[in-house]
């Protein structure tokens, strides 16, 4: 079995190398007529070609002639063929046309179906798209159609918190949007959220205005405290902006009560602005004290962070609340309160006194205005005083007045003189403008005395220098004026005129001014011995030496040198009037020959009282 197996072997692989021997001749032999790839690729070439090459030489030289006769007989039957089916091959050329025909037919309709494939693969992938959208869109539907109550309830979160805030539901607005905002932070991408945020933030923003505008009304302080921590729920404002939202808003509400005050009286709008500020200022002050606590320490700024004082802001706008009543104050005093001046002054004492309770004492800064109108009113009055002497002396015409009116030889209705009062000296009767010109000065006083401070005690001091400064000028003017026509009884008169108003008038008003400011008192304010404060000027008299020395050429000399050594101030300023003593100035009836009527109205005032050295 071995040996069998072994010898096919051996016959195999002589076939094989014999096979390769007779492929090498044929390439070499027919190299040049016959490709090596042409006959290569087509075996019935290679088989003939391998046939003729185990021929004989005689086969071989026949084999010409037998191809030819074989060729000639191909041909025949080619031609019989051709010529007894020519009308299958006039057929089969008609079906090859028409089949050429439809060939191409169908090569341009691929051609159109190639040229339209990409936009129908183009359409379909849109197709493929929609569905997928359309699907995705079914699936959210339906998913919407599960969760549609809640849905719901989430679209209607900006109308139940517009009906909130609205109705001042502000504790459930405030959850809501509490929940809004974590929805949010959650959602921030879905344009349905962003359209309930927006529509939540207008409805906190009229929440915002509305919280506010219950600032601006008569509010009391738990509504105040409500009010306030909602603001800070709200987070919308820092510490020191909710309290300046806070103080503005309370100082809109305070304005519109002080404006409605009617401003015609100036003593009924004052008064009423302090019953106001007085009740409604204290509200405010402790209302802001209950809510926001100055004392307590704040939390330690982060570094690098401006530091804020937060209880300046407080001050500030009390100062600028006080310092607004001063002005008003002032310009109601300035515009006239008549004689009132002494209960508004303790209205607005015990309206600063009040205040102390809460650390706002201002009553220092009332004295400056009092100081200020008081002096202005004096000083109107001084001048309407001076300027009536001067129209008087105009007028007046020196006659024998103290004949007429029989000062020395009839009997006068002199008032009884109370006690702890100065009584006017009655020889000013015989001297009409001298009495009307006290009157007016006794007037000027009183209106004085109800609001008299020992610092007015120098300005009120000069005010009457000047106002004799010109009283005395107006004596020289009608002195010029009438001289030349002056007989030996009119020249006697004139100096009496002048003697009466250096030596009574002068003096007397000097005794006023110690009933004003008491020396005493004066010297207690500045510190200082009562024997030592006539080294510090004129303090609370006049100097009759400068009212005597333009009118020292029209008297006597010994008159003059009487008046100078019996008239002097000084000694009256060394025993001043009893301090616990109440005086009082009474006029002087004025009396005149030819209108006695007429003067004795416009020189008699009604009787007012000076006070004393305690007041």
């Amino acid at each position: 079995m071995a040996a069998t197996t072994a010898s096919a072997t051996a016959t195999a692989t002589a076939a094989a190398l014999g096979e390769v021997e007779d492929e090498g001749l044929l390439a070499s032999l027919f190299r040049d007529r016959f490709p090596e790839a042409q006959w290569r690729e087509r075996p019935d070439v290679g088989r003939y070609l391998r046939e003729l090459s185990g021929s004989g030489l005689e086969r071989l030289r026949r084999e010409p002639e037998r191809l030819a006769e074989e060729r000639a007989q191909l041909l025949q039957q080619t031609r019989d063929l051709a010529f007894a089916n020519y009308k299958t091959f006039i057929r089969g050329a008609e079906c090859t046309e028409r089949i050429h025909r439809l060939f191409g037919d169908v090569e341009a309709s691929l051609g159109r179906l190639l040229d339209r494939l990409p936009s129908f693969q183009q359409s379909c992938r849109n197709f493929v798209k929609e569905a997928e959208e359309i699907s995705s869109n079914r699936r959210m539907n339906t998913l919407t159609l599960n969760r549609h109550t809640e849905i719901l309830e989430i679209l209607e979160i900006p109308q139940l918190m517009d009906t909130c805030v609205r109705n001042s539901y502000y504790e459930e607005a405030l959850e809501l949007a509490a929940y809004v905002r974590r929805l949010e932070r959650k959602y921030s991408s879905i344009p349905v959220i962003q359209g309930i945020v927006n529509e939540v933030r207008q409805s906190m923003q009229l929440m915002l205005s509305q919280l506010i505008q219950q600032l601006r009304t008569n509010i009391q302080l738990p509504a105040c405290l409500r009010v306030i921590s909602f603001l800070r729920c709200m987070d919308v404002f820092t510490e020191a902006e909710l309290r300046v939202k806070f103080l503005q808003a309370r100082d809109a509400w305070l304005r519109s009560i002080l404006t409605a005050i009617p401003n015609d009286d100036p003593y009924f709008h004052i008064t009423k602005t302090i019953e106001a500020c007085r009740v409604h200022l204290f509200d405010i002050i402790t209302q802001y004290r209950a809510i926001f606590s100055d004392e307590d320490p704040l939390l330690p700024p982060a570094t690098g962070e401006h530091t804020m004082n937060e209880s300046a802001i407080f001050h500030g706008w009390v100062l600028q609340r006080v310092s607004q009543f001063l002005q008003v104050l002032e310009t109601d005093l300035h515009r006239g309160i008549g004689g009132r001046l002494d209960s508004l002054l303790g209205q607005c004492m015990y309206f600063g006194l009040s205040f102390s309770r809460v650390g706002v004492d201002f009553r220092g800064q009332l004295a400056p205005v009092f100081q200020r109108v008081a002096i202005s009113t004096f000083q109107k009055a001084i001048q309407e005083a001076v300027e009536k002497f001067q129209d008087e002396m105009n007028s007046y015409t020196l006659i024998s007045a103290p004949a007429i009116l029989g000062s020395s030889n009839l009997p006068a209705a002199v008032p009884v003189t109370q006690p702890g009062t100065l009584q006017p000296p009655m020889v000013l009767l015989d001297f009409p403008p001298l009495a009307c010109f006290l009157n007016n000065i006794l007037v000027a006083f009183n209106d004085l005395r109800l609001c008299c401070p020992v610092a007015l005690a120098q300005d009120v001091t000069r005010a009457l220098e000047d106002a004799l400064a010109k009283v005395t000028k107006t004596i020289l003017a009608f002195h010029r004026a009438e001289e030349a026509a002056f007989s030996s009884g009119e020249q006697e008169l004139f100096v009496q005129f002048c003697t009466v108003f250096l030596e009574d008038l002068v003096p007397y008003l000097n005794r006023c001014l110690q009933v004003l400011f008491p020396p005493a008192q004066i010297a207690q304010t500045l510190g200082i011995p009562p024997t030592q404060l006539s080294k510090y000027g004129n303090l609370g008299h006049v100097n009759i030496g400068l009212v005597q020395e333009p009118l020292a050429f029209l008297l006597p000399k010994r008159e003059l040198v009487l008046c100078l050594d019996e008239k002097e101030l000084v000694p009256e300023l060394a025993a001043p009037a009893p301090a616990a003593e109440e005086s009082s100035l009474e006029p002087v009836a004025a009396a005149r020959p030819e209108d006695a009527q007429d003067q004795a109205d416009s020189a008699s005032e009604p009787q007012a009282e000076v006070p004393g050295a305690d007041t």
